[in-house]
């Protein structure tokens, strides 16, 4: 698992890079046809692992813990301009939130987990090694979205 972590902690600095290279503008823009802008897909990915680890295994009775759950959980988007301040706190969370869940995994908070599906893909979750594999594809399409709208930004 330490190779599944590393990989997770390697794509966000990857992600950090592209949110780093832009304006706070460019991070907030919503372009025509979308509905959602680059900090959003970001902050989602911060959120949901977190969400899917802690509350949806039944470790924690519900999201109210996870910082800036309400704003990018699944099914929002984008009501606010992010302050570069939140940039900042979405950043840190990004790696600290998978270290916290790199220790817990070690000290065995996930050995008893309440299976689930997932509402994107239906597909039964059941440990929580297959919800940190599933993290890895789920940071990286939105990272994938994340570089499409950056390349368009490009053209603006």
């Amino acid at each position: 698992m330490n190779q599944v972590f590393e990989f997770i902690i390697n794509s966000r600095k990857a992600f950090i890079q592209l949110i780093d290279g832009l304006t706070i503008e460019q991070l907030n823009k919503i372009p025509d046809g979308y509905n959602n802008n680059i900090i959003w897909n970001f902050g989602h990915i911060v959120v949901s692992t977190q969400t899917l680890c802690y509350v949806r295994t039944g470790i924690l009775a519900d999201a109210s813990s996870v910082k800036y759950n309400e704003f990018y959980r699944k099914d929002t988007k984008p009501t606010y301009t992010v302050t570069e301040e939140e940039v900042a706190e979405l950043k840190a969370i990004a790696l600290e939130s998978i270290e916290k869940i790199k220790v817990d995994y070690a000290n065995g908070v996930f050995s008893n987990i309440t299976p689930f599906a997932t509402s994107t893909y239906g597909v039964e979750m059941n440990s929580v090694e297959e919800i940190l594999i599933t993290t890895i594809g789920h940071d990286n399409l939105h990272f994938g979205y994340s570089w499409a709208l950056k390349k368009g930004l490009e053209k603006v």
